[in-house]
Parts: structure tokens; C-alpha cells; sequence
């Protein structure tokens, strides 16, 4: 079964009485492979929503993302106040499979707009608990001389510095793949450039990546560790 129909089954045999339904996710672009799920959010007058489950069907995996308008915009809210939604991209770049009552077509302008605004900028205190870990971090690599410890700061660092230039190109973050995808656009051949640095911190050669990390911290405001003071709720 295609990917709609399969989508539009699910929705069918799970919630018959559902406002609407979208279809979101890998499958429905250009990036679709061999195990792309089915990235479903469907939308309810109220219980049991709100919840998610995973499960196949149809010979597909599924993802159910099962909420009230009222819950989704609870957890549209929670998501970009963290700077990153995939709820709400679900919904602005996913396939809306039906629409009973007007609730999917108002979420999903809902979200375009959301999207096309960008996210909230990140707060000064935050960008300096960024530069402060990305230091620490920093310092680690250059001296590890276990492998197995190299490979672990190396990742680290690497998903770190990620998030960190998203955050001052004003672009929405992104977790795993998403990640990489996001900085394609915000930071054209930054990925590359940690994915090679990477490669060869791995084999010891750390002074690339502390090279390309350097870069996007210095557009921060550079290192920072000495000085540095948070404080804390008794």
C-alpha cells in the first residue's frame, strides 16, 4: 500500500471519528528511503488524546501523534520555547490527509507561520552555557588520548557546535538527521567541514575540528571558562 493510503487506513481503523489527519515527515519528500515511517498526527475532539504510540501496519512503521487542537498547541508552545517543533513541521510540510471540520487547515497555516517567523532568539545567559560546555569540551579533545573517549567528546562537540551556529543564523534547531539538515541551509559546508574534522579527530589529528569549532564559537564571543558563574535556588 502507498504511503497515503496506508496513512489514511491507520487513521481510519484506529480514530474513524477524527477532525483530520496529516501526513508529515521523510516519507512525503525527496529524502524518503526504505525505512521511512509514517509520520502521523492526527487530531481529535479530546480524549484520549492526547498520545503517541508506534506500531506497524499496512507493511509500514508508524508513528501516531494523537492530540485535542487544544494539546497540540500546548506542545506547539513547549517545543519552539526550545527552539525547535517537530509537531508543528508535521503540519506545515506534511500531506493533510483530510480535513472534517476546518482544524487542519488552521493548523497548518498556523504552523507555516510559525516556521517562516523563525524561532525565539536564544538568550545571552544561554549562548554563554553553550560557549562554556563547547570550551570544556574543547579542552577534553585536545588532550584524550584514549580512543574511545576521543570518539565520545568528538560526537559531542560535533552536535554542540551544530546547535550553536543554528542558534546564531536565527534558524530553528533540529535533532539527528535534521540536525545536518538544518545547517545545509543556515550554514552552508559547515557540516562537511565537522564531518571531516571529525573523521581525523578520531585518528588522533584533533586540530581541525578544534579549528572549525573555534570558528563558530569566536562568533559567539569566542572560549569561555575562566570567570564563568551560574548560580542556583537554595
Amino acid at each position: 500500500m502507498d504511503a497515503i493510503d496506508a496513512a489514511l487506513a491507520v487513521v481510519r481503523e484506529r480514530h474513524p471519528d477524527a477532525r483530520a489527519a496529516f501526513l508529515g515527515g521523510s516519507v512525503v519528500t525527496d529524502r524518503r528511503t526504505e525505512m521511512s515511517d509514517l509520520d502521523i498526527v492526527v487530531l481529535l475532539h479530546g480524549a484520549p488524546a492526547p498520545y503517541r504510540t508506534s506500531f506497524r501496519a499496512h507493511g509500514w512503521p508508524v508513528e501516531l501523534f494523537v492530540h485535542s487542537e487544544e494539546s497540540w498547541h500546548r506542545f506547539v508552545e513547549r517545543e519552539v520555547r526550545v527552539r525547535r517543533s517537530p509537531l508543528a513541521w508535521m503540519c506545515a510540510d506534511g500531506v493533510l490527509l483530510f480535513d472534517g471540520d476546518g482544524v487542519g487547515a488552521r493548523l497548518a497555516a498556523e504552523s507555516r507561520k510559525l516556521a517562516a517567523a523563525g524561532p525565539p532568539p536564544m538568550a545571552a545567559e544561554e549562548i554563554e552555557d553553550r560557549r562554556y560546555a563547547i570550551t570544556d569540551l574543547l579542552d577534553d579533545l585536545a588532550a584524550c588520548a584514549d580512543p574511545g573517549e576521543r570518539l565520545f567528546v568528538g560526537m559531542e562537540l560535533v552536535r554542540r557546535t551544530g546547535e550553536l551556529a543554528l542558534a546564531l543564523a536565527g534558524s530553528w534547531n533540529g535533532g539527528g538527521k535534521w540536525l545536518a539538515r538544518r545547517l545545509e541551509h543556515a550554514a552552508p559546508g559547515l557540516t562537511k567541514r565537522l564531518h571531516d574534522g571529525a573523521r581525523l579527530a578520531l585518528e588522533g589529528q584533533t586540530e581541525q575540528l578544534i579549528g572549525v569549532v573555534d570558528e563558530v564559537l569566536e562568533r559567539a564571543g569566542g572560549r569561555l571558562w575562566e570567570g564563568y558563574k551560574r548560580g542556583g535556588t537554595p
